[in-house]
């Protein structure tokens, strides 16, 4: 294995990281489809974890081991797997390509010394690509780039990075060029330090003689490679501009270098399928990966006595809660008490080394290793914890994107509310991206998420996990009602029924006010026609039926006066004044000309300005109007834009979205107006809320 797919790298970074290192963390991460759990199959394959590479296909692979996962054919969550190499440790965390599950890949990365970006040589995949190279760049995470499937692209190597580097801040440097022969990638080049490899299926490459057909290109790709190394390099330009050929271990340790320092981000070349580039990928980790050390001073946990920060938390049908967790300094022991980020503190109930779904007992953890620390109930993802009993500073965690779909959780039974309760909150507790609502107003309980299929996830796993089976509702959206109209009307509620009766009687003076004037409730009452006590029972009775008017919704917008009314000494009481107020509105609001009203949320939808008029189409369908747009601060080539859009068509609109921009689109919103709704449409909201009624 140490004999072939490329040299070891320069001795500078050899001799400056000698004698025993703690494992590295190591994120595989990618837009979908890129083949980033097939990438891990071939590393454990090739470092001899696991005797064969698993195939998706065949559902037989370490990582998307889980049911969802294996049911949808598709990542759902992280994979996680340690290994070894040539004598180092590592952990690889495989992230979720889907942006519905995107967001754990983003509380990992914190954990990470290094990511490695796995792409296909596509130009159409820009856009997924630069929002995965934003989020590196803004965790300041060093990171390289493996173009994956290179057996299969149409387009050649050199004419690839160009079209791939609007998509990077940092400047893409290729380190290998392929080899091709009638149309198949049968080996590469290392361009640092010139030799030539044929691919093996599923073993490492042999070196071959570079050949001569491809030495010029050889030559003009190194040359590019070497001037963009240069322009951090004073040295390596001089050397340059005098045609004096570098060192090749100078080259290696410029690369190292240079990528630790977030200045440039190699690529390489491979196709994990068939387990070509894996050696060569695996070396350039060994030697380039920063150290838990030097990740601990770019995170500013150095010089701490403990630190670990918990990044994934699972919820196990018969071991409890297992926290997924770094290790930057000190050691972790079973039973050591760890102190979390409010002061809470908990004892460790084992200590696990994870390989997908399999977690195995082991002994304590060090610097550097990635485990999972047991029964820490109150430590949550996302949390930097230390050994002892004082908790130490936090790490800045992105936090989960705003929910872009939502669905009521229908319950056959009431009492079950509780258990479903308990069950979300495992849930959330291992995807902070769920947000569970009780909506009182809508009395509709809401289960938010980032999209049809991790909504379709989590349902399955409260039914297997949990054995909770919820019928699925569709949101019910927040209509108000208000009037156009004033009126005068008076209430009188009067009963005899033996002994005491019943007498309250008011008089209403109802208007309209200007939209968000909210509701308001006054009293000019003279000459004692009311007693003072009784009034704030009219007021109830008034507010009671504003909370669903004439037209089956809440009232907003409206004032109510009480100018008038009697009472009686024997009779009168709160709970008569109360219905007095309730008969006086119900008689007066119909007529009043009610009219309905539905929300209006203002929506920001950024997407890849080539989208711009299908998304617009797309807002138009919706009854949107377009407030404008303008660039995206900090994302060349994407476009920011403003719309209003009526609450009752936001449903879906993630999935429209993303099905016009390859995936990658998003928005935020929040609410705005409220606006009047009429003819057909106003007809058809009052007759399925009075069938929803019946």
């Amino acid at each position: 294995m140490t004999s072939s797919d490329g040299p070891k790298g320069g001795n500078g970074n050899q001799s400056t990281r000698s004698g025993v290192r703690g494992a590295r963390c190591v994120a595989l991460i990618g837009p979908f489809a890129s083949g980033k759990t097939t990438l891990l199959e071939a590393i454990l394959a090739r470092t001899g974890s696991i005797s064969r590479a698993g195939s998706i296909a065949q559902n037989s692979t370490v990582g998307d081991s889980s049911p969802e996962a294996r049911e949808h054919a598709m990542s759902v969550g992280l994979n996680v797997a340690d290994t070894s190499f040539l004598g180092e440790n590592f952990t690889f965390i495989d992230c979720p390509g889907s942006v519905e599950f995107a967001h754990e890949g983003t509380l990992a990365l914190p954990a990470c010394d290094m990511a490695v970006v796995v792409c296909e040589a596509d130009p159409k995949r820009v856009p997924a690509l630069q929002v995965i190279l934003k989020q590196l760049d803004e965790a300041g995470v060093p990171h390289i780039v493996f173009l994956n499937k290179i057996d299969t692209s149409p387009i050649p190597v050199h004419d690839v990075i160009p079209s791939l580097q609007p998509a990077s801040a940092k400047p893409l440097v290729l380190r290998q060029m392929p080899i091709w022969e009638n149309g198949i990638a049968t080996g590469f080049v290392d361009l640092a330090s010139e030799r030539a490899y044929v691919y093996c299926e599923h073993a490492s490459s042999k070196i071959i003689e570079l050949p001569s057909a491809i030495e010029a290109r050889e030559k003009e790709a190194r040359f590019q490679m070497l001037e963009k190394l240069a322009d951090y390099d004073d040295e390596l330009m001089e050397q340059l501009l005098a045609d004096i050929p570098p060192p090749n271990d100078r080259v290696f340790d410029d690369l190292s270098k240079e990528l630790r320092d977030g200045l440039i981000c190699p690529v390489l070349i491979g196709s994990a399928e068939h387990g070509h580039g894996i050696l060569r990928l695996l070396k350039a980790l060994r030697h380039e990966c920063p150290s838990v050390e030097d990740t601990a001073k770019r995170l500013g946990l150095d010089g701490l006595k403990s630190a670990a920060y918990v990044f994934k938390s699972v919820h196990t049908k018969a071991g409890g809660k297992l926290s997924y967790t770094r290790v930057f300094a000190g050691e972790i022991a079973d039973g050591a008490t760890v102190t979390g980020s409010s002061g809470q503190e908990q004892r460790v109930a084992g200590i696990f080394t994870i390989r997908g779904e399999e977690a195995i007992k082991r002994g304590p953890a060090k610097a550097g290793d990635t485990v999972a620390l047991g029964r820490l109930d109150s430590m949550h993802s996302g949390e930097t914890i230390a050994v002892g009993k004082t908790a130490i500073a936090q790490l800045r965690v992105p936090e989960a994107p705003q929910p872009a779909l939502a669905i009521g959780l229908g319950l056959k039974d009431r009492k079950d509310e509780v258990k479903l309760s308990s069950a979300v909150a495992k849930l959330i507790d291992e995807d902070p991206s769920l947000v569970l609502e009780h909506n009182a107003e809508m009395h509709q309980i809401l289960l938010h998420g980032q999209g049809e299929m991790h909504l379709r996830v989590a349902l399955e796993r409260l039914m297997r996990k949990y054995g909770i089976d919820v019928a699925r509702e569709k949101r019910r959206v927040g209509y108000k009602e208000t009037i156009r109209s004033s009126t005068e009307v008076r209430g009188r509620h009067k009963k005899q029924s033996g002994g005491h009766g019943q007498f309250g009687d008011v008089k209403l003076d109802i208007k309209p006010l200007p939209r968000s004037g909210g509701i308001t409730f006054s009293e000019t009452i003279t000459g004692g026609a009311i007693p003072k006590n009784y009034i704030p029972s009219v007021e109830i009775g008034v507010r009671d039926y504003l909370s669903e008017g004439p037209l089956g919704f809440p009232v907003v917008d409206v004032a109510v006066t009480l100018t008038d009314g009697s009472f009686h000494s024997v009779d009168s009481s709160d709970m008569a004044f109360r219905q007095a107020g309730r008969l006086a509105m119900s008689e007066g609001l119909p007529k009043c000309n009610p009219v309905l009203l539905e929300p209006i949320m203002a929506v920001s939808i950024a997407v890849p300005s080539e989208s711009n008029a299908r998304i617009n189409g797309i807002i138009s369908q919706r009854r949107g109007q377009i407030l404008g747009f303008d660039a995206r601060p900090g994302w060349p080539g994407w476009d920011l834009i403003q719309a209003h859009i009526p609450e009752a068509e936001m449903d879906n609109l993630i999935i429209d979205l993303r099905s016009a921009t390859a995936g990658v689109g998003s928005f935020t919103f929040g609410f705005d107006h409220l606006s009047e709704v009429g003819g057909r449409l106003r007809d058809q909201v009052l007759a399925a809320n009075r069938a929803a009624a019946e």
